[in-house]
Formats: C-alpha cells, structure tokens, sequence
C-alpha cells in the first residue's frame, strides 16, 4: 500500500509517522520541514506516542507517482490549488480530506472518483521544525465514503489507520460527522483566536452566550441543507459541547490562533464563513457568526 500526504502540516506529518509503520508514505511539506526530516526524521511526541520517524519528505511529486490513497491534510484555503498542481495524481487514487471545515469533499470529488470523507479532532502543537506534541484528543478519526456509505477503499483505509495504531472509526454518514465536528470549530475556534485563551475558559457565561447564538445559528442552516445530525437540537450539542468537548479540550489553544501568530491565512471561509455563505442560500440570518468571521479577518488581514 502506498500513500501521499498533501499539505503535511502538524496533522499530515502525525498522520505520515504512525502510517509508516505499516505502509510506504510519501509527504508533501514545507522546504523547512522536509530538510528536517531528511536529515534527522519527524519526531512525534505525545498522546501518540514518542518517536523519531525516517519519512519521505518531499517539496514536489513528481506527475508520474501513482498512490492508492492521497490524503489532502492542508488549510483547507489551500486545497483547490493542492488538486490542480497535482490533479494527475489525485485522477488515479482514492483521494481522503482530514481537513476543517466544509466544502473540501465537494472541491476534490472534481479531481477523483473516490471521495473520502474523515474527521480527526485532536490537538497537535509545534514543538520545532519537524517536530509535533499531540495533546488531547476529543473522539477517534472517522473514515467514510462522501457524502455517505462505505466503499472498499474506505473500509481499506480504516483497515490501514488501525494497523497504524490510531483510534479511528467508520462511518456511514460522514457528511454528518464533518458537520458535526464543524460546529465544535464554529464554537472555539475563532472564539479562541480572538480572545487568546485556551477552550476551557470559553465556557465561561459571557463567552458562552455568545457560542449559544452562534450554534443556534449553525443547527437551523443544517437543517436547510437537509443534514442529519447526531443531535436533535441545538441544546443538545451545547450540553454535549460543554459536558464532553470543552473538558477534553480545555487547555487547547486555537489552530486560528496559532495560524495568526505565524503570519498564515485561517480557515475561517470553511468552517464559520461556510455557515454565513449558506446561510445566504437559504435566507437565514446569521449576524452572530458574521461578526466573528470579519474579526478574524480583521486580526488576519497582513496574512
């Protein structure tokens, strides 16, 4: 089995080492990275696990390289320009979104055939150039076919993810599961970015109005898209939110924020900007989510 990892970021490279024990994997990564890496291996610490791992780094795939799978991992801004540099490629593979946000399935199922959705929600930090700490974790990885079922390549897949030693799950309704892991993003994410705290101090009463409005505003633009969730209301995610995500998450410091600190674009058009852009669709209102989206935009504008 061999596979690529487009993007290679915290998450792509974590990913790439506990797959390498199992299967051959390239890795697409920044030059500085990828140096790194040939010279002395990504090092892994954490929840993950300890280790030093001899990966193939690579600052370009050649068009030639045929993989089984290819694993889109990068800022989801960056994942239509990811499939048209290497569209060859992603035309004969299975091709996999361990990505925020929604709307990246709908941008790779141009470039193949076979569409796999995933989400992964847990915490991974720098720790130096090639060098990740995984911090918590909020849930196993989920695998599916998108929008929804499970294919061959997909049950292969988490087939392969558990050889590797990661807690991973299938799913027949992964549309379900990214929208579900949306709106833990929607919450914390820009919220956390803006403030500059980790999760656990969001749930505090001023705070946490304000993530009331901007689920309230999330769960009524799923039920326009016609998405099943595994809530049935909004009150029930933020019990959930509060009682099972934010304790496992509470030192957890923002991916936005850790973006703004290092001069790059956020995700934000994918994960609250996709709830304000539907929302236009479908005529609903969605003031709260709006806001955050133009101060993070604001706070990232030299980006």
């Amino acid at each position: 089995m061999k596979v690529l990892i487009l993007g290679a970021g915290a998450v792509g490279l974590s990913i790439a080492a506990r797959l390498s024990t199992v299967c051959s994997v390239d890795v697409l990564c920044r030059p500085r990275h990828a140096a790194v890496i040939q010279e002395r291996g990504f090092e892994l610490t954490g929840i993950w696990g300890d280790g030093v791992f001899p990966l193939s780094a690579l600052t370009e795939v050649p068009a030639e390289n045929r993989y089984d799978y290819c694993i889109i991992s990068a800022k989801s801004q960056s994942t239509r320009e990811l499939c048209e540099a290497h569209k060859a490629i992603l035309a004969k593979a299975a091709v996999v979104s361990l990505q925020n946000g929604i709307g990246n399935e709908e941008i790779i199922s141009e470039y193949s055939s076979t569409v796999i959705g995933g989400t992964i929600i847990t915490g991974f930090e720098w720790r130096g150039d090639a060098q990740v700490h995984a911090t918590v974790e909020a849930g196993p990885i989920r695998l599916g076919t998108f929008p929804n079922g499970m294919d061959q390549a997909a049950e292969q897949l988490v087939t392969l993810f558990k050889q590797a030693g990661l807690n991973v799950e299938a799913s027949n309704n992964i549309q379900s599961n990214i929208w579900a892991k949306t709106l833990y993003n929607c919450a914390l994410n820009p919220l956390g970015a803006i403030l500059d705290v980790p999760y656990g101090e969001l749930a505090h009463p001023t705070t946490w109005h304000i993530i009331e409005q901007l689920i309230g505003e999330a769960f009524q633009v799923s039920q326009q898209e016609q998405i099943t969730l595994p809530w049935q209301n909004a009150q029930e995610y933020l019990t959930y939110l509060q009682e099972v995500q934010i304790p496992v998450t509470a030192e957890h410091h923002s991916s936005m924020l850790q973006d703004i600190r290092r001069g790059y674009t956020t995700e934000i058009d994918f994960i609250n900007g996709a709830i304000t852009r539907l929302g236009k669709t479908h005529g609903v209102a969605t003031p709260v989510n709006d806001t955050l989206v133009n101060q993070i935009k604001f706070i990232s504008r030299g980006s």
